[in-house]
C-alpha cells in the first residue's frame, strides 16, 4: 500500500522538529552575540531585546582601531598556521610509518598516540611551563609555537594514519618497480593523494590552535605583546576608563569567527571529501 505525501510528511515530522531544537539551540548564542555586538551602550543596559534598536558597527570600529588587538590577531595567524604546518609536515611522516610500513610495536605507538589526545590541558602545564622557561621562550610567540603541537601533532597524526592505510598498496608496488624510493614514494605519490586529508586535517588544528587559551595566558600573561585573540578578548577593557566593554567584545569575537567561517567555506567541499577519504579501503 502507497502511502500518501501527507503521511510521508507527518511521519517525518518529529525529524525536522529535532533537527530545528538543534538550530535553535545551536544558533541562538551566535545571533545573540551579533545583535549584541551592534548594541550601543545605553541600549545594552536597558531592556533585553534581539533586534537593535538603533544597529550600529561604533563597536566593530573600536576594535579595528586598537592596536593591541590588531597585534593579537596578528599573533594568532602567525602561532595557529605555524601549529597546523608543523602538525602537518610531522603528523603525515608520522602517519606515512604507522599506516604504511611494517615494523615491531607500530601497534602500541599508534595507541600511544591516541593516549596523548585524551591527556587534560592542565595536566602537562607546570611540566611545560618548566620546559618553557628553561629554554628561555616563556613570554614569546615561541612558546605557543613550541606548546601548541603537544595536542595537535597526536591528533593529526592519529587522523591521517587512517587515510594512508585506506590507499592501495598497488601504488607504491607501481612506483617501486619504477625505481622510485621511499621519499619519492612518499612526496610525489602518496602526498597528493591524501590532499582532502590534510586540508581537513590542518584546517581542523588551526581551529584548535586558534581557540587555545590555556597555553597562551600562562605562557604570555607577563608579554601583552605576544598574546593571542583569545587572552586580548578576555583581558579587553574598552576604550573608554570605567567601561563595561561587552558590545565591544562580542564584536571583537565576531571579528576573531570571522576567519573560521570563511576558512569553512572555502575549504567546505575539501573538507567533506577529506572527512570520508579514509572510510572506504581503495
Amino acid at each position: 500500500m502507497t502511502r500518501s505525501p501527507w503521511t510521508r510528511a507527518l511521519g517525518r515530522l518529529p525529524f525536522y522538529l529535532v533537527v530545528a531544537v538543534i538550530v535553535v539551540y545551536a544558533l541562538t548564542p551566535f545571533v545573540w552575540a551579533i545583535s549584541t555586538s551592534l548594541k550601543g551602550e545605553s541600549e545594552l543596559f536597558g531592556a533585553a531585546r534581539l533586534i537593535p534598536r538603533d544597529p550600529s558597527l561604533k563597536n566593530y570600529a573600536n576594535v579595528l582601531s586598537s592596536a593591541p588587538f590588531m597585534r593579537s590577531l596578528f599573533n594568532s595567524v602567525i602561532v595557529a598556521g605555524g601549529s597546523a604546518l608543523t602538525a602537518l609536515t610531522a603528523g603525515s611522516l608520522a602517519a606515512y610509518a604507522l599506516g604504511r610500513l611494517r615494523f615491531r610495536g607500530k601497534t602500541a605507538m599508534l595507541y600511544a598516540v591516541l593516549a596523548m589526545t585524551m591527556f587534560p590541558q592542565i595536566a602537562v602545564l607546570s611540566g611545560l611551563y618548566v620546559n618553557v622557561r628553561e629554554l628561555g621562550l616563556y613570554g614569546t610567540q615561541a612558546a605557543l609555537l613550541f606548546a601548541y603541537p603537544l595536542f595537535t601533532l597526536p591528533f593529526a597524526t592519529w587522523v591521517l594514519t587512517s587515510f594512508f592505510r585506506g590507499l592501495p598498496r598497488e601504488i607504491e608496488e607501481a612506483a617501486v618497480v619504477d625505481g622510485a624510493t621511499t621519499a619519492q614514494i612518499f612526496v610525489r605519490i602518496l602526498l597528493p593523494l591524501t590532499v582532502p586529508a590534510l586540508v581537513t586535517t590542518g584546517l581542523l588544528t588551526f581551529i584548535v590552535s586558534w581557540n587555545e587559551y590555556l597555553f597562551a595566558l600562562s605562557f604570555t600573561i607577563t608579554n601583552p605583546s605576544a598574546q593571542t585573540v583569545p587572552v586580548a578578548i578576555a583581558q579587553f577593557a574598552g576604550v573608554v576608563e570605567q567601561q563595561e566593554p561587552i558590545a565591544e567584545i562580542m564584536a571583537a569575537a565576531m571579528i576573531v569567527t570571522l576567519p573560521l567561517v570563511l576558512l569553512v567555506l572555502v575549504f567546505q567541499q575539501r573538507i567533506a571529501a577529506g572527512l570520508t577519504a579514509g572510510s572506504v579501503k581503495g
